[in-house]
């Protein structure tokens, strides 16, 4: 962390690596010490306490220690899931007119309104609205704040992707899980902090969703695949010596010409990449591999279920249980696409059959994830963020789709501090805007930092200029939904 105060202190400059410092001090005793401190075995203490942040970088008690982001790509539709619009249904077919928003979408002639065709019906004690797309997630309800206020910029999966992601809907951001690992660091040093469990898709704006830009290189995604080999290049090198000489190789040709530079922030990331790499493959493959969890651990996510899809989405949901126990900061779940040419929720057409279908892959494993996290004491301490970066259109061209909505749609949030069994702001009777407690992404972000303890006006990076944040000049903390 000696790093982030030193580039954040305009008074200071870095002429050397900490490394090269550390070596030609005092005749080389701080880098011994520095060598004890990096080597549990050597320290003789656990490694998960080896890379925690100090107090001192948390602006205040954090009520979450780490995040769990199920990204549902291509946009839920919140009038068929947690947003019940009886007036929409009892319009069904008739042409359709509303108030002008300025995120809406323009009127274009033919547009009619389109019911649900899935049924409602409240659930747990807090009598919550959830459709029949989400049974499994009906029997958590009273654990979810279903937030149903969020508006976006613009209907475009790419720059509303990235807006999720990043703050900003243009590329070239830190995602928000790279913010998350730089303010907080890793908790545990053979692991690292943001994680992404991929399954065979890379939703719209592509990897600028998970990369650090211009924050350290250490902090962004670390890829673990459903299929196959869940990460490249993991399996150390046989005999272990020559992995050894390899590392030790790597390792003298960076400082070498890290000593040649003035500003040598790459070459040390590149350094602790190469470093938590190895550290990496002795636990990633134990980790990645569930087979010693309990057959009715299994059952509950449904890893035994027969359809693919089903049941690598479900081994991605139980890998982010172990990933959390182990002490990584950030875990994303992408969702599979069961068809071409589209996000897996972007139904313009076929909306019950690609709906119904992406919720059956989807449901049992994410509700699984919130009833394991809290049987073993977890949920309290993880902030679990259901979200896809768009609603879906209360009308439609046709009879069975809809279009891309920002003007007000569904997300919901549960952990971590935050308030369970509650709705939290309000469309109007279409679904078309959001008319109470009106929220942005930037808000979201705001709680999210603010739950793990962090300011995220105070959480800054200098660049380009000036100190860049996650939430740029926006974002306020939704104190009304925490506990």
């Amino acid at each position: 962390m000696f790093d982030r105060v030193i580039r954040n202190d305009r008074t200071l400059t870095q002429e050397t690596s900490r490394r090269e410092f550390l070596r030609s001090s005092s005749m080389g005793f701080g880098w011994l010490a520095f060598a004890g401190l990096a080597n549990p075995l050597i320290a003789g203490a656990a490694p998960e306490s080896q890379w925690a942040s100090p107090q001192s970088t948390l602006n205040f008690a954090p009520r979450a220690k780490r995040v769990i982001f199920l990204f549902m790509d291509g946009g839920v539709s919140h009038v068929d899931s947690f947003d019940p619009k009886p007036e929409l249904t009892s319009l069904h077919g008739q042409p359709a007119k509303w108030k002008p928003d300025p995120l809406s979408q323009s009127v274009s002639a033919g547009r009619k309104w389109l019911g649900s065709p899935w049924k409602f019906q409240q659930h747990g004690e807090s009598g919550l609205w959830v459709s029949d797309l989400f049974p499994k997630a009906a029997k958590v309800i009273d654990d979810l704040c279903v937030i149903r206020s969020l508006t976006g910029e613009s209907p475009l999966h790419g720059a509303q992707s990235l807006l999720m992601h990043t703050g900003r809907s243009i590329a070239a951001a830190p995602s928000m899980g790279s913010w998350i690992s730089y303010g907080l660091g890793q908790e545990n040093e053979q692991l690292p902090g943001y994680v992404l469990l991929n399954n065979d898709w890379i939703p719209n704006g592509g990897f600028q969703n998970f990369a650090s830009s211009f924050l350290p290189a250490t902090h962004q995604a670390t890829l673990v695949r459903a299929k196959g080999t869940p990460v490249d290049n993991i399996t150390a090198a046989d005999p272990a010596s020559v992995q050894r000489a390899k590392l030790d190789f790597l390792r003298e040709q960076d400082s070498a010409f890290a000593r040649t530079q003035g500003d040598s922030d790459a070459i040390e990331s590149s350094i602790r990449n190469y470093e938590t790499a190895a550290q990496m493959q002795t636990v990633v493959p134990g980790l990645c591999d569930v087979s010693g969890e309990t057959a009715e651990t299994q059952k509950l996510y449904g890893v035994d279920r027969d359809n693919d899809f089903d049941k690598f989405y479900a081994l991605q949901c139980l890998r982010a249980r172990r990933l959390v126990e182990a002490g990584v900061r950030f875990i994303e779940i992408t969702c599979p696409s069961t068809h071409a040419n589209n996000s897996p929720w972007d139904q313009h057409g076929a909306l019950r059959l690609r709906h119904a279908e992406n919720a059956r892959i989807t449901d049992q494993p994410v509700a699984a994830l919130i009833i394991d996290l809290k049987r073993r004491g977890l949920l309290d301490e993880t902030l679990v963020v259901w979200a896809g970066e768009m609603g879906r259109t209360p009308h439609s061209s046709g009879d069975d789709g809809r279009d891309h909505h920002v003007s007000g749609y569904t997300i919901w949030m549960a952990g971590g501090g935050i308030r369970g069994g509650m709705t939290f702001g309000a469309t109007d009777e279409m679904g078309m805007s959001a008319v109470e407690n009106r929220l942005n992404i930037h808000d979201i972000h705001a709680t999210i930092l603010h739950q793990l303890g962090l300011d995220h006006e105070r959480l800054t990076f200098r660049f380009g200029g000036r100190d860049m944040r996650l939430t740029d000049v926006h974002g306020r903390v939704i104190h009304e939904i925490l506990t």
